[in-house]
């Protein structure tokens, strides 16, 4: 075992677990007993005893309890959509019965506070919905109503965007991200639509055309912060991100992404490492790993390690 794994393995069960299923390709009884960790010890463990009674979060649905909801835009990521996305994250075993139990509160309880519709209905917003699909898929609780409010709001060029309800007529990678991620958990989950794949696959191509982070029109980069290694995510669009989605989307390698796999294969430093590079700020229920911008990250290690395998093993799609 290098010296690069020796760290990512001596992290928290949730790293644990999926270094040896993604990098190590360990026994699955091995990963198995080491998944079940994760809703009994470390970071997994301690999201789990922060949901209320009530199947809440810090009070609050996408905002916790306390956020001033005057304000346009309210970054706290201690609420109820967050913290189920940072579970799945996670890996928590679905069908412990500790996640089972905190998962019948949310579907239960949890409510949506623009028209009181269940969690798993989801919302208006694309980014909302694209993560309350993923959710839903992970821990089997599909509900159709997202997929259709996704599929209504699909952008001519390809993408998604939450502002569109409000004039906004060309995608955002923001948006359009969270919604294949979603799209795509909703279809292994149930077998999918020809309709959605169809969007799916129009998403996949506005992200392509763009290498995952340039100006189709100019080639200038979209956003500096695009080219940045991030997490949690949250709702933001990075690189890796992006890439974790087609590793997971496509066994071939589209070479329009080559760009941005060297971008990512570069920030790789003397010790084998990837750096944290942007905190997506905003109140936390407790930090992962204590790790502040510019230093070595295992999320942000493993994430790329396990793109730069996919990418390095895969076959080159055919030329588009």
């Amino acid at each position: 075992m290098d010296t690069t794994t020796e760290y990512l393995i001596s992290g928290d069960p949730a790293i644990r677990w999926q270094v040896m299923r993604d990098l190590l390709d360990a026994p699955a009884d091995e990963v198995a007993t080491e998944r079940a960790r994760v809703a009994r010890e470390g970071w997994g463990a301690r999201l789990l005893d922060e949901q209320g009674a009530d199947g809440l979060w810090d009070g609050g649905v996408y905002r916790p309890g306390w956020a001033d909801e005057s304000r346009p835009m309210y970054d706290a990521w201690t609420a109820t959509h967050f913290s189920l996305q940072q579970l799945v994250d996670f890996g928590v075993d679905p069908a412990d019965a500790r996640v089972r139990t905190a998962i019948a509160r949310v579907r239960e309880n949890v409510r949506w506070d623009h028209a009181g519709e269940p969690y798993f209905a989801g919302e208006t917003e694309p980014c909302i919905n694209g993560v309350v699909l993923t959710v839903g898929a992970y821990f089997g609780e599909m509900d159709d109503s997202a997929v259709a409010a996704l599929l209504s709001v699909q952008l001519p060029d390809g993408g998604w965007n939450c502002w569109a309800e409000y004039g906004a007529r060309v995608a955002s990678l923001h948006s359009t991200i969270c919604a294949l991620e979603g799209l795509l958990d909703w279809e292994r989950a149930t077998g999918g639509t020809e309709t959605a794949r169809e969007a799916r696959r129009r998403g996949e191509e506005y992200l392509l055309a763009r290498g995952l982070f340039r100006r189709r029109s100019t080639g200038e980069v979209i956003d500096p912060r695009f080219t940045m290694a991030s997490y949690p995510v949250r709702w933001f669009y990075d690189v890796l991100r992006g890439f974790e989605y087609l590793r997971r989307a496509r066994p071939e390698r589209d070479e329009r992404c080559a760009e941005a796999v060297e971008l990512v294969r570069g920030k790789r430093d003397g010790d084998g490492l990837w750096h944290l590079e942007n905190v997506h700020e905003g109140p936390t229920l407790f930090d992962l790993e204590e790790v502040p911008e510019g230093f070595p990250s295992r999320w942000v290690t493993l994430r790329a390690l396990r793109v730069l395998r996919w990418w390095d093993a895969a076959d080159p799609a055919p030329a588009q």
